[in-house]
């Protein structure tokens, strides 16, 4: 049968050059159609029903369809529709939201500057460790630390901060010779025969202090770290990692970025991952949940002693020569400022840990399964990885994409996942899912995993 030339799948195909996506198979195979959202739940062009169990991309807390942020969204529309932040003039709502997050963010955060994406805003912290570094004469502490398996996101200079080959392969990144790489913290996947998690995360910290060591700490100016490593593949670090790598960059006046675009808002159950790791981060980036995914936002919170250097610096020069038409757009920030309001009215925070221990409870109980060989998760997030062999944790072969084959199986049974690098299966449900709907979850992804056993 010829498919309808006007049909939305065939002008997608024809017309849209999609993100992460195999362009050639898109071609031949098209788009799943999302037309409408209701609470955790999509549907199809063709009425299919679906749990997204992603939260979109790690971003719909709130769920498809949450009234009082559309019409905070048609409110600030018709009120003020669009203004900037440049030459000290500013929307009113921006400077709210500014004062609200500083409120919410860890103690120590004290400035607020918006962008439009969390690519952008690790973008900016780059810009701002470079600019700090020259501003108190330190010309040379440039370097930027990243780890492997790092998700920052794909602009050229966050792109390079990425560890992780797919987002980097035909790019030429990372595109600069200050991107330094160091280890992840997968203990099942890199801790070495004999080692405890105690002794891994020791060798971590040794081996960061060695390389801070080796380029000369003169020159490394910031390391940047998720909480759990999303995109990585949901990897959530020994409890022991962040005060023994924290420990090193503070001996060596090596800045550390917080990048909490995934973690942040409620998904450990802690507002932010930093409190549940107990991170104290001179810069945060943070996006995704800030808006529950409604409209474009992101921000960068920097620390006080930042803010008063650049203060300072920017006095000398004349101006503080970064910023973004659309950064601090006054409907965002609305939107922003709404989900703030019910995340507090709602508890979101007593929701995620009401329900987080089903939740979990239900991920360990693939650990015994024989295709599995790791599990992993905080609050409301987690990961399954695949194994060939449980005892050895020998992965697949790559080619026989055991993962992404899982995935189209969870798709047939109406549930939307997510497959990641190494076959891991991530799991991100908005934080408003009550336990029926992660019942109903875990049900159909049993269906899918038995018929692709």
């Amino acid at each position: 049968m010829t498919k309808n030339p006007n049909s939305i799948s065939a002008k997608d195909q024809t017309y849209h050059l999609h993100p992460y996506t195999n362009l050639k198979v898109h071609e031949e195979q098209g788009p799943l159609v999302i037309s409408r959202g209701q609470g955790v739940r999509v549907f199809g062009e063709d009425g299919k029903e679906y749990i997204e169990g992603l939260s979109g991309l790690w971003c719909t807390s709130l769920g498809f369809n949450e009234p009082r942020l559309v019409k905070a969204a048609q409110t600030q529309m018709e009120k003020l529709p669009f203004y900037h932040s440049f030459s000290s003039k500013v929307p009113d709502v921006t400077a709210e939201l500014a004062e609200r997050l500083v409120q919410v963010t860890p103690d120590g955060l004290d400035r607020v500057f918006f962008c439009n994406s969390g690519s952008e805003a690790n973008d900016t912290a780059i810009k701002f460790v470079w600019y700090y570094n020259n501003a108190r004469g330190k010309p040379e502490k440039k370097k930027i630390i990243a780890r492997e398996k790092a998700y920052h996101g794909v602009t050229v200079a966050a792109g390079s901060l990425t560890g992780l080959a797919y987002a980097q392969n035909g790019f030429d990144l990372p595109a600069s010779e200050r991107i330094l790489r160091t280890g992840c913290p997968h203990f099942y996947r890199y801790g070495q025969d004999g080692e405890s998690e105690e002794e891994f995360t020791t060798r971590l910290a040794n081996e960061l202090e060695q390389l801070i060591l080796s380029e000369g700490p003169d020159t490394v100016g910031a390391m940047f770290a998720e909480p759990i490593q999303g995109a990585g593949g949901v990897i959530v670090p020994p409890q022991s990692y962040f005060p023994k790598i924290q420990a090193v960059l503070k001996k060596y006046d090596v800045l550390l970025v917080a990048d909490e675009v995934i973690c942040g808002f409620g998904r450990t159950g802690k507002m932010f991952g930093s409190e549940y790791f107990g991170i104290e981060p001179d810069m945060m980036t943070m996006a995704k949940q800030l808006s529950s995914g409604y409209l474009p936002i992101s921000a960068l919170a920097v620390s006080d002693h930042l803010y008063q250097t650049i203060k300072e610096q920017s006095n000398a020069l004349g101006v503080f020569g970064h910023g973004l038409t659309y950064g601090g757009h006054p409907v965002p920030c609305a939107v922003a400022l709404e989900v703030l309001k019910i995340y507090e009215e709602r508890d979101i925070l007593g929701q995620v840990n009401a329900v987080s221990p089903y939740f979990q409870e239900r991920l360990q109980s693939y650990r015994d399964h024989p295709l599995v060989g790791e599990v992993r998760g905080v609050g409301l997030i987690g990961a399954i990885e695949l194994s060939a062999d449980k005892t050895t944790k020998t992965p697949f072969d790559p080619s026989l994409a055991k993962a992404a084959g899982l995935m189209k199986k969870c798709e047939e049974n109406g549930l939307i996942l997510r497959a990641m690098p190494g076959d891991c299966v991530a799991f991100c449900p908005p934080l408003i899912s009550e336990q029926p709907d992660l019942e109903e979850l875990f049900n159909r992804f049993d269906k899918a995993l038995a018929e692709i056993d």
